[in-house]
């Protein structure tokens, strides 16, 4: 049962910090943010309210909530590349992802609207990230939760196992519903 449910909550598995990035990797992770927006595209098409308001797990997040999650986690991300490529080793700002998934927009304002915002934020992140060189991806971000500073490599890392974890999660609550 707890086994079940750690897949539900982490179907790709948990999130695993590399410890290092290579040319290869890179193309890999930016590759994925790349077709994220197509992915989200695909996962909501053709549902209806009631699925759109299905959690993907028990206690979990509904499928509305996951698709804005993407929107306001991935704007987060690359404001704060921004600010590491702009300023030196930065201080970000936390936010609490959980408190902003119950905020009024998250109902009142259609997932295509957070899926178009993540086509032309991806547009713009991927521009981003194919004119970096080298030094710039060692370019860190201090979290004060985290209490490190992030490298930019690692950034782009962590946010492809995003993309790959909340897209799985919308997918497999549509295969195991039959939708």
């Amino acid at each position: 049962m707890a086994d079940d449910l750690e897949l539900l909550k982490y179907p790709i598995g948990r999130y695993q910090q590399p410890t290092g990035y290579s040319e290869a990797l890179l193309a890999e992770w930016k590759g994925v943010l790349h077709v994220l927006p197509r992915w989200m595209d695909i996962c909501i098409e053709n549902l209806d309210e009631h699925q759109l308001q299905t959690p993907y797990r028990p206690g979990g997040w509904t499928v509305q909530q996951v698709v804005h999650h993407l929107a306001d986690s991935h704007m987060n991300a690359y404001v704060r590349i921004k600010l590491a490529l702009t300023e030196d080793a930065p201080a970000i700002l936390p936010y609490k992802e959980a408190a902003w998934a119950v905020l009024p927009d998250v109902e009142a304002v259609p997932v295509n609207i957070s899926v178009t915002l993540l086509h032309a934020l991806h547009r713009r992140l991927i521009a981003l990230m194919d004119a970096l060189r080298p030094e710039d991806w060692e370019r860190t971000y201090y979290h004060p939760e985290k209490g490190r500073f992030i490298p930019l490599w690692e950034v782009a890392a962590m946010y492809a196992w995003h993309s790959r974890h909340h897209t799985e999660h919308i997918r497999q609550l549509r295969e195991r519903m039959g939708w």
